[in-house]
């Protein structure tokens, strides 16, 4: 049995997150017969394709963070929730948040992911992920401290753990910021830090399959990996991580790297409230939906991005976690419930590629556009052009154009600034201390 429905004039369509699916289906219902109501823990929109640019100090936070108050200002049927989502009761249509409870006609779920650690928490526990705007801040901080600390240490191999940093996941986001650390090394390292030598800095590259950039073409995968060894990037391949305790990484060939940092982006999870049928739980923590987006068995609620798993004879493992699968679904949702609001029929939903892409530093990028490869300096400018013009806001636009120019002309731009030093959590005691502790005790 429902409860009674809040008074309004139309349909409220409730979207939970403000990523690139949630944005999409916002704006495709602007203006129309319906109450678009959005509701996300953070008051702005991220360009996650850019994070790694806020992490190694390329961009500020905000050249990537747009405020959807602002975003939507000019959209009457729009409203904002700053809260965090506790369950969702599709039975009475009700999404109960940290603010209160509202009902819904439809339900969009747009949650994104998080960091997928496959289970391993002590991995979990001392690497540093890279899903938000303040886990980019921390890893920046973490950096530079961590240079500070180098620079204290009179001995090398004291200094080793300091100077090495490990990147895990050999897919876009680990191989440009793998580029980045690497194009700091050669470029800033001397500058900054006079005492210490290039040749002790490096980075590291840890990918599980035999191949960096997998989703993209083989010319991609063997182009980036070239451009990653001529920055001075070891990319280790066929390696899993096993272990990390804070100072030292195990790999699965046995080897081992005295490490202070170790960034983790070989996988992720969908994140989502309560309230969704265990059995739709999918590989990843993804929503089985319908080919129309719908969760199963649920007639009113969509999942769409990185949350939801459309399992297809075409796509047996859904459709990939990259923003245009999120911002195409978001509009086909939009129109799915148009188009349900006016009993007509809506074709299912079909995702058209338009191609992948990664920069490797400075003048080297990848692009692959059906069976046509690019790379190198065309390529890298087609990909900051990509970004520039997907990045919300004149402002954004304007701020990170200038600072790539000044970047690329000075090779010495970036936002080296310790604002919060980032604390590792305290390691936790080993079993004989715990058991040494309760002797004592």
């Amino acid at each position: 049995m429902l409860l009674n429905r809040s008074e309004r004039n139309f349909p409220r369509v409730i979207i939970i997150g403000a990523g690139f699916g949630g944005v999409e289906v916002a704006r495709q219902l602007k203006n129309k017969e319906v109450e678009v109501l959005l509701i996300d823990r953070n008051n702005y929109h991220t360009f996650q394709p850019l994070m790694y640019q806020v992490a190694t100090g390329t961009l500020a936070s905000d050249s990537i963070s747009f405020p959807l108050r602002k975003m939507f200002k000019n959209q009457n049927n729009f409203r904002f929730r700053l809260a965090e989502v506790l369950k969702i009761d599709s039975e009475n249509r009700m999404v109960r948040t940290s603010v209160g409870d509202y009902d819904y006609d439809y339900l969009v779920i747009a949650t994104g992911a998080t960091s997928n650690f496959f289970g391993n928490k002590q991995v979990e526990r001392h690497a540093l992920p890279m899903k938000s705007v303040v886990e980019a801040l921390n890893i920046r901080s973490y950096l530079l401290q961590n240079l500070e600390e180098a620079v204290l240490r009179k001995n090398a191999s004291d200094r080793e753990s300091y100077l090495n940093f490990v990147v895990v996941g050999g897919g876009p986001t680990g191989v440009e910021l793998s580029g980045a650390i690497a194009e700091y090394q050669q470029h800033m390292l001397k500058k900054d830090y006079p005492e210490l030598s290039t040749y002790e800095m490096k980075v590291f590259l840890v990918e599980g399959t035999d191949k960096i950039l997998g989703a993209l073409s083989e010319k991609s995968s063997r182009d980036a990996e070239n451009y990653l060894k001529e920055l001075g990037v070891k990319t280790i391949l066929g390696t899993v991580v096993t272990d990390y305790d804070g100072n030292t990484v195990t790999l699965s060939s046995g080897e081992k790297i005295a490490t202070k940092t170790v960034i983790w982006g070989a996988g992720v999870m969908g994140q989502m409230p309560e309230g969704i049928n265990p059995e739709l739980i999918q590989r990843g923590n993804r929503i089985k939906i319908t080919p129309q987006c719908q969760v199963e068995g649920e007639e009113n609620i969509y999942a769409i991005g990185d949350v939801s798993a459309m399992i297809t004879e075409e796509n047996p493992r859904g459709l990939p976690g990259v923003a245009p699968v999120a911002q195409q679904q978001g509009s086909y949702v939009a129109k799915h419930i148009l188009n349900r609001m006016n009993n007509s029929s809506s074709e299912d939903f079909k995702y058209f590629d338009k191609g992948s892409m990664a920069t490797i530093g400075r003048s080297r990028a990848v692009v692959d556009i059906g069976n046509f490869h690019m790379k190198g300096f065309l390529a890298w400018t087609t990909w900051m052009f990509v970004h520039l013009v997907s990045i919300f806001g004149f402002r954004n636009r304007v701020v990170t154009f200038v600072n790539w120019s000044i970047k690329f002309l000075t090779k010495n731009s970036g936002i080296r600034l310790i604002i919060h030093r980032y604390e590792r959590p305290a390691s936790e005691p080993s079993t004989a201390d715990e058991q040494s502790s309760a002797q004592d005790n």
